[in-house]
């Protein structure tokens, strides 16, 4: 469960980006505690709000790969926004129905429904370092997710990939998955860009976005992402 919890400094980055916490940032975390607070020992790294990253990019742009590394080098939880939506829809749920239709009409998921899963997962957890993958997928799913959670992510990571690129990897990885075939998988392109690209340079005006290059091999593209991440001196910690 998530206790109560001390602010969280940052390190500034080379481009001088901050991370801009407020009151309600605080009040939201407490919000989700269930328990009494109790006296432990702690370290730099422990006791923190939450250190949430958004990790945007289209289908097959290989933004799944990475967070599994940067989960294995910092400690982050990997909160994947399709995962999510795809194990509600095997739970036969209404919802789950819901979004299956949804998807398949390539259309985006209500944002409620979406924060409702990811904030499910953070209340379980007691990490504090979040990547919050494939979401927010448009301008709608961003404001709603900063009004329910009363903050902006800390950092966001952009993959950017030619759509050649990405059809190819998304029919490649051939996983039975219900959105992936070429229909599908060029209705969500389209998507993608016509609703979250404004997601892309709303942060990147507010100077929260780093843009990677999503061609090349997986080390290749880590050898970005791993600069962004070691600059908080983050420890690795177990995922709960």
């Amino acid at each position: 469960m998530w206790r109560r919890v001390a602010s969280v400094s940052h390190l500034t980055f080379a481009h001088k980006s901050t991370v801009n916490k407020n009151a309600c940032t605080f009040k939201c975390w407490e919000a989700f505690t269930t328990e009494v607070p109790r006296k432990e020992k702690t370290t730099h790294q422990r006791a923190k709000t939450p250190f949430i990253t958004f990790v945007l990019g289209g289908p097959g742009s290989g933004k799944g790969t990475q967070c599994m590394k940067i989960v294995e080098n910092f400690g982050f939880t990997h909160l994947s926004a399709g995962d999510l939506l795809r194990r509600e829809i095997a739970s036969n749920s209404a919802d789950g129905i819901m979004i299956l239709n949804t998807i398949k009409e390539g259309k985006i998921v209500p944002s409620e429904l979406t924060i409702k899963l990811i904030q499910k997962e953070m209340e379980s957890s007691d990490n504090y370092k979040f990547l919050i993958d494939g979401f927010p997928r448009s301008e709608d799913n961003r404001k709603a997710f900063e009004q329910i959670f009363g903050a902006e992510p800390d950092i966001v990571l952009f993959f950017d990939c030619p759509e050649d690129e990405m059809v190819k990897r998304v029919l490649n990885r051939n996983q039975g998955r219900v959105d992936d075939n070429i229909d599908t998988i060029k209705k969500r392109l389209k998507v993608f860009t016509s609703l979250n690209l404004p997601v892309v340079n709303h942060y990147l005006e507010k100077g929260k976005l780093y843009k990677i290059n999503g061609v090349g091999t997986v080390d290749e593209i880590y050898k970005q992402v791993h600069p962004v991440f070691s600059s908080f001196n983050f420890e690795k910690q177990v995922r709960v």
